[in-house]
């Protein structure tokens, strides 16, 4: 079993970060699950934090605005 090596500097936004990957899978349509998602392609795993990557663009582009 492989160890995650990801680490979020605040513990209280894990489930921020959680939500936001579901919500983002749920816009490109990717079936993810809580927990484990060895189901997943490495395109589907890649347009979900793609995604991500997306939004937190448009966010930051509409805060400098």
């Amino acid at each position: 079993m492989s160890k995650s090596t990801s680490k979020i500097n605040v513990p209280e936004a894990r489930a921020a970060m959680n939500k936001f990957k579901m919500e983002a899978a749920s816009e490109v349509g990717v079936d993810l699950k809580e927990g484990y998602n060895g189901h997943l392609t490495s395109r589907e795993a890649g347009s979900v934090g793609g995604q991500m990557v997306k939004k937190m663009i448009e966010d930051y582009e509409n805060k400098v605005k």
